[in-house]
């Protein structure tokens, strides 16, 4: 029997994914977004942009652009969304602490990459909105369907989505969007489908630990799996590390012992499916992500 690695449902593959994957730009002179706490926003509005200056070392959780994200590999983008309080319209943002590009901006960046490289697969995973009625999710939504058109894969069950499927039908591009409307539309795919546990620790050791459960609890719930190799500063690591920043403070010093944990894992019912890390220009993580699919394709030949 021959092996096509093509007719593996994508849940069972490995893809390199970023975190907050839009935070390579951030808006210093809009407000401070309404995902921060009154007590954030008391501070910046004492210190003003100074203080937004130093939210910005611990906002920006990529250097590279989407373009250059998807050039390097990275198929899978964590999405957080809001409008501008008192703005009027309905225009969206990307934001994390700070308000970055527009979503119009970054979803056209995405399909102009996408309609050049049409053998390409992404996932666009919506799972936060700040600021947001009914009216801007129908805007955002009608936004994604005008982009991106008849790339948009319908939803199925998680098993039926494999490579051939998606080149068979012309889809490129799969929505999993975290809100009751995701029900009301074919082409967005329910937030369940793809859970993405949250470790929340400065410890990279309970990191690893934490990692290694949620996969050996994921084969039961047949889904997509999104393993978020990040570290999550805590109150008292951003007053240390406060002129350094996240990258310095907690993400070089630890990426070692990340990226070994990386190069052991396999693809498979229950492996890793989906990696997320900050700043993925730092490593080579799209070579690992070769290799680890490859030793997959290795031994599904040995067994057909």
């Amino acid at each position: 029997t021959v092996f096509f690695p093509f007719l593996l449902s994508l849940s069972l593959s490995l893809f390199l994914g970023s975190h907050d994957s839009f935070s390579f730009w951030v808006d210093l002179k809009s407000p401070v977004g309404p995902d921060q706490a009154p007590a954030v926003k008391r501070l910046t509005g004492v210190f003003r942009s100074l203080g937004k200056r130093l939210m910005k070392k611990w906002s920006v959780t990529q250097s590279w652009t989407f373009k250059e994200q998807l050039e390097a590999g990275i198929r899978y983008f964590d999405l957080r969304v809001s409008s501008k309080p008192g703005e009027k319209g309905h225009d969206i943002y990307f934001i994390h602490g700070l308000f970055g590009i527009k979503v119009r901006d970054g979803l056209m960046d995405i399909n102009d990459f996408l309609s050049l490289h049409t053998k390409e697969v992404i996932f666009l995973d919506f799972n936060h909105y700040y600021a947001m009625d009914s009216e801007h999710h129908v805007h955002l939504i009608a936004m994604l369907q005008q982009v991106f058109g008849n790339k948009l894969c319908k939803s199925d069950r998680v098993e039926k989505i494999t490579l051939q499927y998606l080149w068979d039908n012309n889809y490129q591009v799969l929505v999993f969007y975290h809100h009751p409307l995701a029900q009301e539309k074919p082409f967005l795919w329910p937030g369940k489908t793809m859970p993405a546990p949250w470790a929340n620790t400065t410890d990279v050791y309970k990191l690893i630990q934490f990692l290694e459960t949620t996969l050996g609890e994921r084969a039961q719930y047949g889904t997509f799996h999104v393993s978020q190799a990040i570290l999550t500063p805590r109150v008292k690591t951003i007053v240390l590390g406060l002129i350094s920043g996240l990258r310095y403070s907690l993400v070089e010093r630890n990426l070692p012992v990340i990226i070994n944990w990386v190069r052991a894992q396999k693809p498979g019912i229950n492996g890793v499916n989906i990696i997320t890390s900050d700043f993925v220009e730092l490593v080579d993580f799209a070579t690992t992500v070769i290799k680890l699919n490859n030793a997959l394709l290795q031994e599904n030949k040995a067994i057909t």
